[in-house]
């Protein structure tokens, strides 16, 4: 890939990497990108440094979308650079939590539609409390859930309790919440599983959701060297963007 010359125009800067001049000036605004010099006429002046921000936050909104992107963009680029690596590394691991979430899920199909009827069993039974921690959710959202008809706990001294089948349909109510279904096709998928004992519906959505995850995963994988770039910028400032690490002195 070219170098960048040493100064640009919006115009110039957005070519390289596919925006438009008033997307490069939003994303400015935005606190994504550092604020350009101006020139004694008011333009905009941008330099190389800016280039290496902007691929990295194209790479990034590719994997994880444009508005968690910008969102986090400004935290990397001004956070110390030990929490900036930590947040990406908290990328690749939530993406490793949400596959599992979804796993589980899938699992917990054959609960739901095994043997419902079967008198409960307290030992099994699950708080909210612990399932929100099993789910990692607020037990807000369980509740939040069982208001909208997702969730139908039993009721033992006034606490809530899960049994499996409960648990189960939690698990999938989890899963495709986090992966941005609504709430009436969650409805319209554990009617299917409660009434009609088939679990074709809910398993075509999770099984969606791993293929978006795994989407998510190699765009994140392909954002890498971008990423890359950008940290080790922040790690030597006086190195020039692309340019690689100087050489180790040898030992006197």
């Amino acid at each position: 890939m070219p170098n960048p010359p040493e100064r640009l125009t919006s115009a110039a800067l957005g070519r390289l990497v596919g925006y438009s001049p008033q997307q490069v000036r939003d994303l400015e605004r935005l606190g994504v990108l550092p604020p350009a010099a101006r020139d004694p006429n008011g333009y905009r002046r941008w330099t190389k440094e800016h280039v290496v921000v902007l691929r990295a936050y194209r790479a990034l909104a590719a994997a994880i979308g444009p508005v968690p992107a910008r969102r986090l963009l400004p935290v990397l680029r001004t956070s110390p650079l030990a929490e900036a690596a930590g947040q990406v590394d908290e990328l690749h691991a939530s993406l490793a939590r949400e596959r599992a979430r979804v796993v589980e899920a899938l699992r917990g199909l054959a609960v739901v539609v095994g043997e419902p009827d079967l008198p409960a069993v307290e030992g099994d039974a699950m708080t909210i409390g612990e399932l929100a921690q099993a789910l990692d959710v607020r037990p807000s959202a369980l509740r939040h859930w069982e208001r909208a008809g997702l969730l139908a706990p039993r009721r033992a001294a006034a606490a809530r309790r899960y049994d499996p089948p409960a648990v189960a349909a939690a698990r999938v109510v989890a899963a495709l919440r986090s992966g941005g279904y609504p709430v009436p096709t969650i409805a319209r998928v554990l009617d299917e599983l409660a009434r009609h004992r088939t679990t074709r519906d809910a398993q075509d959505l999770l099984d969606a959701r791993l293929s978006d995850l795994a989407r998510r995963s190699l765009a994140l994988l392909e954002a890498a060297a971008a990423l890359h770039a950008f940290l080790s910028a922040r790690a030597e400032p006086g190195r020039r963007p692309g340019e690689g690490s100087a050489e180790p002195r040898p030992p006197a």
